[in-house]
């Protein structure tokens, strides 16, 4: 690990402001992912920015009827919050699904959405990668790719997010809450918080540099069954090789997003009057156009089945 500087920030503005004045500098809460890319010097900041002490831990009612979470819940304590159990089920399950009970006791709501890819080409050095090197090559493009994207991807990408958290944020249409280093505030919505590869995969979303989370906004809560099912190599503490995020109606009808398959979180509204027609209509149009390899190809027929076996649940 490089040596660095470090600092604990007194409030959100001026977390971000120190950031915005420090090219290259990151903010740290739980550090579950950041540290151990650190310690690989896959990132190597100069500065870090401890924003633990910012207060942004608390789980509210949002004016709109929904629910607002503040940057710094832990995992553990959104999953077992009794209103996100009982209103937004889908997110709870997507929750427990990820990492271990120990990492989900420090992992951070904001961290969790900016959780870097687990391509084993992006964390092995010696490999191209244009996400960590850009410019470098895609090792993955022609290498190993069984757990890798099959649709959204470019010429200089094939990486998938890992978080099952955004796959759930995402069907339910949050908001992200951000200050900027000059102190303004915005709200981006999920569909438009992450990035695909295209020709920079380096960068993961549409945050300006110094931009920090300050919340994530729920709308009112969604009826209907929440389901989330994830498909993995091993029962427990692994990456999804695909996921299925649902939240769906009694007649059919109802919203999913994918996880496992793209380099964000993978939703299609354009396709959602399909799921009445079943899992084979959906998914075919959902994943129109995947390209797929000898090591991936599988990725397509198992969304078809997840989500089959996710709607054969609601059904019952």
């Amino acid at each position: 690990m490089k040596a660095f500087s470090y600092e604990r920030a007194k409030s959100p503005a001026e977390a971000a402001a120190a950031a915005a004045q420090t090219p290259g500098a990151r903010f740290i809460a739980g550090g579950t992912n950041l540290l151990d890319l650190m310690k690989l010097q896959i990132e190597t900041p100069p500065h870090l920015i401890d924003v633990n002490g910012l207060g942004l831990d608390k789980i509210e009612p949002s004016g709109g009827g929904g629910l607002r979470i503040g940057a710094l819940v832990r995992n553990t304590a959104l999953a077992a919050d009794e209103r996100v159990r009982r209103d937004y089920g889908v997110l709870s399950r997507a929750l427990l699904s990820g990492a271990s009970g120990q990492l989900r006791n420090k992992a951070t709501t904001a961290g969790n959405l900016l959780q870097r890819t687990r391509c084993p080409y992006f964390y092995d050095t010696q490999q191209p990668c244009n996400k960590r090197q850009p410019g470098s090559g895609c090792s993955a493009i022609g290498g190993y790719s069984r757990q890798l994207a099959i649709v959204g991807t470019s010429a200089a990408c094939i990486a998938t997010h890992p978080s099952d958290m955004a796959v759930a944020m995402r069907v339910l249409d949050a908001t992200v809450e951000t200050v900027r280093g000059d102190g303004r505030r915005r709200t981006i919505p999920i569909a438009d918080f992450h990035r695909l590869p295209g020709d920079t995969p380096q960068i993961d979303t549409t945050l300006e540099a110094g931009e920090l989370i300050t919340a994530v906004t729920l709308p009112p809560p969604l009826g209907g069954k929440h389901l989330y099912r994830k498909v993995r190599d091993r029962a427990s503490y692994a990456f999804a090789l695909v996921s299925v995020a649902a939240v769906l109606q009694p007649d059919g009808r109802g919203r999913v997003a994918v996880g496992g398959v793209a380099h964000k979180p993978w939703r299609m509204e354009a396709a959602e009057p399909q799921l009445t027609q079943g899992a084979k209509a959906f998914t075919a149009q959902l994943l129109a156009d995947a390209r797929t390899d000898e090591h991936n190809a599988f990725k397509r027929p198992l969304v078809e089945r997840t989500l089959a076996a996710v709607m054969a649940e609601a059904r019952t």
